[in-house]
């Protein structure tokens, strides 16, 4: 190295220096990346989960409540709306698809959570321990999406972070230029949990 640096005239502080430098975040980009794919993966796996659960549940509040019959095909539309998605890496950098894909997930939220606020009107239902297991298990799983999209909203914003600020914009410009800024969640979803039925006293 210092025979390099003789012969091209380059002072070795200034070529050890260089090297530092080139080495610096190289591979941030890519390591902030994969962070934030497998945030989103685990993202799916909870909105699967969700999306698992609701055949039995609505089964369940059948057997009770035949009749809320709107409220079982509001429910069966929101789902097959989000099942008809097309779930891929391109979703990710696409604000349109990312977009359709929260509002989707949303008004299934709202759907399930009318859902279960039928349980109110249904004492029978309301005290039926198969509804209220599934009751929990998806009061559980929501609690999961919700920190899922946590972890996912932190590592995007340090994915596109580091696309923004030195010196990963350095090594965005000369050797990721095909990374695109990730899309990211801008609204929330209804919980899940039944309202709180309050009757005026007459």
């Amino acid at each position: 190295m210092l025979a390099f640096c003789k012969r091209f005239g380059v002072p070795f502080a200034a070529f050890v220096l260089a090297l530092n430098l080139a080495g610096c975040g190289i591979n941030t980009i890519p390591t902030e990346e994969e962070r934030a794919k497998a945030a989103w993966s685990e993202v799916l796996n909870q909105y699967q989960r969700r999306s698992d659960l609701i055949p039995n549940l609505v089964e369940t509040v059948k057997g009770y409540a035949a009749q809320e019959r709107e409220i079982f095909i509001q429910v069966a539309e929101a789902r097959a709306k989000v099942g008809e998605i097309k779930i891929d890496p391109s979703i990710l950098t696409d604000p349109e698809a990312f977009k359709r894909f929260q509002e989707l997930q949303a008004q299934l939220a709202g759907a399930l959570s009318r859902l279960l606020a039928v349980s109110e009107r249904y004492p029978d239902l309301k005290s039926s321990q198969n509804f209220l297991a599934l009751q929990s298990q998806l009061e559980g799983t929501e609690n999961r999406i919700a920190v899922a999209r946590r972890d996912y909203i932190e590592a995007v914003r340090v994915y596109n972070t580091e696309l923004k600020t030195f010196p990963g914009i350095i090594w965005a410009n000369v050797l990721y230029r095909n990374n695109k800024p990730m899309e990211t969640f801008t609204i929330d979803e209804p919980t899940t949990k039944p309202p709180v039925v309050i009757f005026d006293k007459k």
